[in-house]
């Protein structure tokens, strides 16, 4: 007698009419018309089954916390890192807890059962770090948080920044952070991505770094990055967020950037909610969108994921938690619009930053963890046009969040009444 079995679903690669067998919180099972009977089972009737969504890049000690102490009036970038700093003397441990457990909530509703975020690590009390750490733990049964430390006001620029980074580090956070565009100087910048590289490949960490998050075409810290991925050999360990300078860039150094990229196997994040709020503000017309080239990147080879990076806080006024509104923006100001560039929008919230971020035991294939979601759609590029409901989300089997399908009783003059669709 398995645990569950979901019948009749469709998977992410166009398999059709496939049952998924669960036991003990693993898959042991995927093909058509299993012989099996279960503790509990769903007939999916054909709807989409997929892995859960992973968010490559996101802030949980700021969310939620929008218009604290006020509301980030011009919309930049550079006012959203002074209002954070404002708010940061105010922070309490409690409240950081408090609104990183509800967005936690939010995000199980919609199938986003990994992230990635960033801590700041530049205040020396390290609140923040602290009540991430505590949420991790609180949060283990049904969703994967992995921390990054952040220091916000620069490694080199923020007096003592890289001995509390160390501390972060100490205290267990997982992933090793910078922002070598805010520093001082593009050398103190080159020179903090060397000192951070340097730093996890001493103990054995991966990279995540704030890089060239700029409308300046000559902010050019990612290929620092790229050599010292290379020189230290953690290529497959580190990621270049942002990186909206490359939108700006021109093609001849873009087309040697992309290869040295590749070489090192840097991965790339793009966000692109925040990418096209915040860049091009000095822009009058024509405006530029921001958004690193991520169809270039892909057809170079590099891995693209999509981070959500902000909801509600001093840089992003909306948000959900919503990762397949974070790939319908993707897909739209990439101009990412065939068959196959709409599902590589998909993969890089779900499969890509999956392997970004190393998840164990990922995807659906026997010996995967039983981590799933029911979408109502037919397939990725259909999820992706309706922000398809989440219709059920499992956590290794056990079922964490339901959610009723989208339906819409039409009352028209000379139709049947009741008539229900799908909107």
């Amino acid at each position: 007698m398995l645990d569950l079995l979901i019948r009749h679903c469709t998977l992410p690669d166009g398999r059709t009419d496939q049952d998924v067998a669960i036991q003990n919180g693993r898959i042991i099972a995927v093909q058509p018309a299993l012989a099996a009977q279960a503790a509990n089972e769903v007939d999916a009737q054909g709807q989409l089954l997929t892995p859960p969504f992973v968010d490559a890049h996101f802030h949980m000690d700021s969310t939620l916390s929008y218009g604290k102490p006020r509301v980030n009036a011009s919309g930049t970038l550079l006012e959203g890192i002074a209002l954070w700093g404002e708010l940061k003397p105010l922070l309490t441990q409690q409240a950081l807890v408090d609104r990183a457990l509800a967005y936690c909530d939010w995000a199980v509703a919609r199938g986003l059962l990994a992230i990635r975020s960033h801590v700041d690590v530049c205040d020396p009390r390290l609140l923040a770090v602290e009540a991430l750490l505590h949420v991790r733990e609180c949060v283990k049964p049904y969703l994967d948080l992995q921390l990054v430390a952040f220091p916000q006001d620069g490694v080199l620029r923020g007096p003592g920044a890289f001995d509390t980074l160390r501390r972060a580090l100490d205290m267990g956070v997982d992933v090793v952070g910078g922002i070598p565009h805010f520093e001082r100087t593009a050398e103190q910048g080159a020179e903090s991505v060397r000192l951070l590289c340097e730093l996890a490949a001493e103990r054995g960490l991966r990279v995540d770094l704030h890089c060239d998050e700029t409308d300046d075409p000559l902010s050019r810290h990612i290929e620092t990055l790229a050599f010292h991925t290379q020189r230290l050999g953690l290529q497959g360990r580190v990621a270049g967020s942002h990186l909206t300078s490359m939108h700006s860039m021109d093609n001849y150094y873009v087309s040697k950037l992309l290869p040295l990229m590749r070489e090192a196997g840097v991965a790339a994040i793009a966000n692109p909610l925040i990418n096209i709020t915040l860049q091009g503000r000095h822009d009058t017309y024509p405006k530029r969108r921001g958004m690193t080239r991520v169809p270039e990147l892909l057809a170079a080879g590099i891995p693209v994921a999509f981070g959500h990076d902000c909801v509600m806080d001093p840089w992003y006024g909306l948000g959900s938690g919503d990762m397949l509104e974070v790939a319908h923006m993707g897909l739209h100001v990439a101009q990412m619009t065939s068959q196959t560039a709409m599902r590589q929008c998909f993969d890089a919230v779900t499969h890509t930053p999956a392997a970004i971020l190393g998840l164990d035991g990922y995807g659906i294939a026997p010996g995967c963890r039983a981590d799933l979601v029911l979408l109502q759609a037919r397939d990725p590029v259909e999820a992706i046009r309706l922000r398809a409901t989440r219709l059920m989300v499992w956590r290794a089997g056990q079922l964490v969040a339901q959610t009723p399908p989208a339906t819409a009783a039409l009352h028209l003059p000379g139709r049947p009444a009741s008539v229900s669709f799908q909107p």
